[in-house]
């Protein structure tokens, strides 16, 4: 039986994802909006890179809408252009870059303080830069020579060149702030800080509820292209990255992390407890039904999109110790994007066993992704949530895990981790269970069935139903109160946790 329509609309916030990629985060965004057909959604995703030309996802019929906004290819650009400086800008780029070189929670506030401000000089959708003269380069090397006077531990040296290469970026990052957002009962964001700075936007803008997905790694990332960049401007966009994390955990209502681990990540950083409701990754059993082992030849199966940042490295470096030490082994790789399928090919070349290496795109069907091998490899990006884990125990196959963010969790008892960057680790591990048939099937039906009962896709579903209605619906109606000698006992708790606690207690 259908549930009972609902007529409160969400915007789907992601960060270059779903329904335009196909990866990890955006097959989990796909099994909430298909499991939650009774509301409505307008998917929104905000992303640097060029503008996907069509969803790589059909979408169900409780979509209304879906859009891309790209901040631009050219962020340099906007320094070139400026204009005279508005009314508050000069203050709010002051409050920012002192917020963004402190640690403590006052601190903290005055980011969060400089953030809305600027935000408010960001009309959405304009079609100039707004931002193009905020003053940042000259915030920032105050601030920083502010920071280097009191902190006991110094920054790094900012040179003049740093500090406007560092304006620069976050002038470009900022950008997220004039993405409109769609009128919404309810923004559920989920991703990383691009997404998120738009969803503050908008609910500062019209204070529109906000729902926090986190998923993100123990320590926001340097990205790949970042290497090259000086020790002070990495700091800058380090410390960015986190203050814009904890500016999201003070505005939103609630915060649904996707592990005991990403709860943690959440507390370290200023998340009110209270405010936390965790909500573990689940698959769809019938999606994943398991099935015996049918390749004779010793298979192995890693899962990933092959981009530089995917963990792949790894993968390639323990293979060639597997190669060595298993005659005839192969190796699949599945879920390559099309955008990476290059980087991927050279990566393989690199290794000389482009003969025992087989490169995938993703199958239409996912019973095909595990089920070609023997053992799985779960090597991942350090922005990858949990799911393609959850995946692969669902299908019943033995997995080596690097026991990184909440794998140690996922896993329990019914896999085999090893340290973090330790390719020779990884292969040992990997040979022995390829060596060992009885002992990985007795792991791989252990770990299917701690996915059927754990992380089933019916209690994302169902919880994410109730934060939503939650969230999303219209406030109670007016109520007078009649004043007591001995007030009535009140429980300050949110509707919705206390909803999860007796449902998972």
């Amino acid at each position: 039986m259908n549930p009972t329509p609902s007529r409160e609309r969400i915007c789907l916030l992601t960060g270059g994802g779903y329904p335009y990629r196909r990866d990890a985060l955006g097959g989990w965004c796909r099994t909430l909006v298909e499991g939650l057909r009774r509301f409505h959604f307008e998917l929104l995703t905000v992303t640097d890179r060029e503008l996907p030309s069509a969803p790589a996802y059909p979408l169900p019929f409780n979509v209304g809408s879906a859009h891309a906004a790209a901040l631009g290819r050219d962020p340099a650009r906007a320094e070139r252009r400026r204009g005279p400086v508005p009314d508050g800008a000069a203050g709010a780029a002051a409050l920012l870059c002192r917020g963004l070189l402190g640690d403590e929670t006052p601190v903290t506030a005055l980011f969060a303080d400089g953030l809305r401000r600027i935000a408010g000089l960001c009309p959405p959708g304009a079609d100039t830069d707004p931002l193009a003269p905020l003053p940042l380069t000259d915030a920032l090397q105050e601030a920083w020579r502010d920071r280097q006077t009191a902190a006991d531990e110094p920054l790094p040296r900012l040179s003049v060149r740093d500090a406007r290469t560092a304006a620069t970026l976050l002038r470009h990052a900022l950008r997220a702030l004039a993405v409109p957002i769609p009128e919404v009962e309810l923004v559920h964001c989920v991703g990383g800080t691009t997404p998120l700075l738009a969803a503050l936007a908008g609910h500062w803008r019209d204070g529109t509820p906000l729902l926090l997905t986190e998923a993100r790694a123990a320590v926001p990332r340097q990205r790949p292209a970042e290497e090259r960049l000086s020790p002070s401007v990495r700091t800058v966009l380090r410390r960015f990255r986190t203050a814009v994390a904890r500016t999201g955990y003070t505005e939103a209502e609630l915060i649904a992390p996707l592990s005991t681990y990403h709860h943690g990540w959440a507390l370290d950083h200023g998340a009110p407890p209270a405010r936390l409701v965790p909500v573990p990754a689940g698959v769809d059993p019938r999606e994943y039904p398991g099935a015996a082992e049918i390749a004779e030849t010793p298979t192995v199966v890693w899962a990933g999109s092959g981009g530089p940042d995917s963990g792949l490295a790894l993968v390639l470096e323990a293979f060639t110790e597997v190669a060595a030490a298993v005659p005839g082994v192969v190796l699949h790789l599945v879920g390559v994007t099309a955008a990476h399928e290059e980087h991927c090919a050279e990566q393989i070349e690199r290794t000389g066993l482009g003969r025992a290496i087989r490169l995938h795109p993703l199958p239409a069907d996912p019973r095909d992704r595990y089920t070609v091998g023997q053992v799985v490899a779960h090597v991942p990006g350090p922005a990858d949530p949990p799911y393609r884990l959850v995946e692969a125990m669902m299908s019943g196959r033995a997995v080596v895990g690097v026991d990184i963010g909440p794998s140690g969790e996922t896993l329990g008892d019914t896999g085999i981790l090893v340290p973090p960057g330790d390719p020779s680790e990884l292969a040992i591990a990997i040979v022995g269970l390829l060596r060992s048939p009885g002992r990985r099937r007795a792991l791989g039906d252990a770990a299917r069935q701690r996915a059927l009962g754990h992380f089933t896709v019916d209690r994302v579903v169902r919880v994410y139903g109730a934060l939503y209605t939650d969230l999303a619906a219209p406030p109670p109606a007016t109520a007078f109160e009649l004043a007591l000698t001995v007030p009535a006992p009140r429980n300050p708790t949110p509707a919705t946790v206390r909803w999860l606690t007796r449902e998972t207690s």
